[in-house]
């Protein structure tokens, strides 16, 4: 018998809806219970395929209870190893890698020294911090919130240095960060189970706690809602989370991430409502279930995110789009390629290579399977071919095949840079704009911008999803930035501005 156990503190309906659903699908050799934590003994077996995790963020013990599991074979929701190691600020830092927008944000220093810490201990910082720096770059109104917080503890608004300085006064040895406001015309709070399900929640967050969950309001745009579920995948995918909640406030059409770092995150009835409270334990409820059939006994049955499988395989951040898979069996890497064709648009071609370490360690059997799409419309199987270059890595017995992305012929550059200017208009260096101005581009990336004949914000504003790919597809560096940013509406409200 394969058991789930649900480990918990103080909340009072959602475990037990959870065990009671369970068990009322009465899948054989299946399970679920509360879970008892007796005496921990290092590297003992716990008696559970399967434990969902929802009060080790305050208990330190259970903790350390559930790694020991975990290395034992149990399958912990959320891994324990890497909700310990993650926060908030990283969680900023590799959303701007992956593309997800989120708002400028600044680490700042504790206020005090951490205990046992001396002013030796910080000849690294500079000091003083160039705060005029930090102000014009986060602007005001602005919140000041602990780097690795949670549960609305200790966050501030401030609108202007003086109320920042005297909050900051008040978080002793508490690691900070300034985050700019980002003024919402909506929110939403989304649930994602088994980085598949997401479910997403109109939300007012300036409400009363039990208020904040929004029952019958205005109707979203799809367009909007699909580009929200779209983040929460590619967060919950890269983090690992099985289990999380993502919050996105909306403003000139942008959702922009603002908490995505929730490892037990509310399913309690009497604050997320009737309606959201039943999606969250069924579907919790047959992931649990997925995830106790899947249980391999004695071998590591935790999820990784694609940031940490990618380091395992020394792909790039933003490669997080590859789907690499680590197992017992050896190593199974799919690199996704974006591919623009001449008449500017998107087709997509995979390449999964699969490596397997020989008994002896000398030799290896690869497995390379390639897949590629069909266009749409014309139904014509286009061909991503690769500039391919493998290179072959030798560490612990294992190869890993690296592959890297298809490199555009100058034919079709030309043809892509002709099909770009043709959506956005002609415009040269003698009457081309600052576009400096626009959030995400430096001096280096208008050069880049202007060399392939963008010049001027009526031409940014013209740009769509499909122009930024197109852009993506010319450019060798700072690729997504222009979807991530929302260099259109910039564009626009700068000439806006200017009239």
């Amino acid at each position: 018998m394969k058991k789930i156990g649900i480990l918990f503190g103080q909340e009072n309906t959602f475990p037990q809806a959870l065990v009671e659903r369970v068990n009322a699908k009465k899948v054989k050799g299946i399970t679920a219970e509360f879970v008892t934590v007796e005496e921990v003994m290092s590297g003992k077996a716990e008696d559970y395929a399967v434990i969902i995790d929802r009060i080790s963020q305050d208990v330190p013990f259970y903790r350390a209870y559930l790694k020991n599991a975990a290395i034992s074979g149990t399958a912990v929701i959320n891994n324990p190893f890497w909700w310990s190691a993650d926060e908030k600020f990283f969680n900023n830092s590799l959303a701007e890698k992956i593309g997800v927008p989120v708002p400028k944000t600044v680490l700042l220093p504790s206020k005090e020294r951490p205990h046992d810490t001396n002013a030796n201990s910080f000849r690294n910082l500079k000091f003083p911090m160039n705060w005029e720096k930090v102000f014009d770059f986060v602007g005001f109104p602005a919140y000041m919130k602990p780097h690795d917080g949670g549960g609305w503890k200790s966050v501030y608004k401030v609108n202007n240095p003086e109320e920042l300085f005297a909050a900051h006064s008040e978080t002793g040895n508490l690691v900070m960060m300034l985050q700019e406001e980002i003024k919402f015309e909506s929110y939403f709070r989304c649930y994602c189970i088994g980085g598949k399900h997401v479910h997403i929640m109109q939300y007012e967050p300036r409400n009363p706690h039990h208020l904040r969950y929004v029952l019958d309001g205005p109707a979203v745009d799809k367009k909007l809602l699909a580009t929200i579920e779209d983040y929460v995948l590619k967060l919950n995918k890269a983090l690992g989370y099985d289990f999380n909640t993502a919050e996105f406030a909306v403003r000139d059409g942008v959702p922009y991430a603002i908490d995505f770092c929730n490892p037990a995150p509310d399913a309690e009835l009497t604050s997320v409502g009737e309606e959201n409270f039943e999606w969250v334990v069924e579907n919790m409820a047959n992931y649990a279930i997925e995830r106790a059939k899947a249980h391999k006994d004695n071998q590591d049955n935790l999820t990784w995110g694609t940031f940490l499988q990618n380091a395992c395989v020394g792909k790039s951040v933003e490669g997080a789009n590859d789907n690499v898979s680590i197992n017992r069996d050896g190593i199974t890497t799919t690199t996704t390629v974006r591919y623009i064709r001449p008449d500017g648009k998107t087709t997509v071609a995979s390449e999964t290579t699969t490596v397997t370490p020989a008994k002896n360690g000398t030799t290896v059997k690869k497995e390379t399977v390639k897949k590629e799409t069909k266009a749409k419309k014309s139904g014509k199987k286009i061909t991503a071919k690769k500039s391919k270059k493998s290179k072959d890595t030798v560490k612990s017995n294992i190869v890993v095949n690296v592959v890297e992305e298809r490199v555009m012929t100058a034919e079709e550059k030309a043809a892509a840079q002709s099909s770009l200017i043709k959506k956005l208009g002609k415009a040269s260096a003698t009457n081309s704009d600052d576009l400096k101005v626009i959030k995400g581009v430096g001096p280096k990336l208008e050069g880049i911008l202007n060399s392939i004949g963008v010049y001027t914000y009526k031409q940014v504003s013209k740009m769509t999803h499909e122009e930024y790919d197109l852009v993506d597809s010319l450019i060798d560096t700072f690729k997504g930035r222009a979807k991530r940013d929302d260099w259109a509406t910039q564009a626009k409200n700068i000439m806006k501005d200017n009239e």
